[in-house]
């Protein structure tokens, strides 16, 4: 455990709490030592504290087609597993990702890597995400089906039978694809009974019945 000035924690007070914990402000750190200020009776003395030590790994985070790279701290003996979300804080964003893939050496990747190990993190923003919808015609339409993209928070949750509006676009779910690293989580990758329910971090592709009012035109 690593102290903080102004902090308020646990220590034994050697002048009036020798064998229980009271409160202590913290005053001053390092050296593996804290200055601490025991809030009872006003006694100022030193405890050991912990240091805790952690590895900065380069994440690259894809976004839309574009990508971009930031850092995020983990304990050295901390596994991470391909599927593991976590946020990367860079100078431009925040960002909720999804690791895809770990690199521990030139061109060696693996699914599950210790962060010491780490060379690079790849991860897919999941913050928010870019959906690829495809809309079957109504029965009556002499179009064919039609692809679109909707733009959606990464918890947005899809459900077979429910209605979606995006603008000018409607559609009723019938199908949900389920993207490869996230099938674990669902007891199908195709789903398409009545209820079924995806996050849209989760969704390869969303299928849908035109339910559009008027009629549609690409152009």
């Amino acid at each position: 455990m690593s102290e903080n000035v102004g902090e308020h924690v646990p220590f034994e007070c050697p002048s009036c709490s020798p064998d229980l914990e009271t409160v202590h402000e913290v005053l001053t750190t390092g050296g593996g030592n804290a200055t601490v200020k025991c809030t009872d009776c006003g006694h100022v003395h030193k405890e050991p504290v912990e240091e805790e030590t952690t590895v900065s790994v380069d994440v690259v985070v894809s976004q839309d087609g574009e990508s971009f790279t930031g850092t995020a701290e983990f304990d050295p003996e901390e596994t991470v597993y391909e599927g593991d979300e976590f946020v990367v804080e860079t100078e431009a964003v925040i960002a909720q990702v999804r690791v895809t893939s770990i690199e521990v050496g030139p061109e060696d990747r693996t699914t599950r890597a210790d962060a010491a190990d780490i060379d690079t993190v790849w991860a897919r923003d999941v913050g928010n995400v870019s959906v690829d919808v495809t809309i079957n015609p109504k029965e009556d339409s002499e179009e064919g089906s039609r692809s679109i993209e909707v733009h959606v928070p990464g918890d947005y949750e899809f459900a077979v039978g429910e209605t979606e509006e995006f603008g000018e676009e409607a559609f009723t779910v019938t199908g949900i694809h389920v993207r490869e690293n996230a099938i674990d989580s669902y007891k199908f990758p195709k789903l398409g009974d009545e209820g079924d329910v995806v996050f849209a971090k989760d969704v390869k592709r969303v299928y849908g019945d035109d339910e559009t009012s008027g009629a549609w035109s690409p152009w």
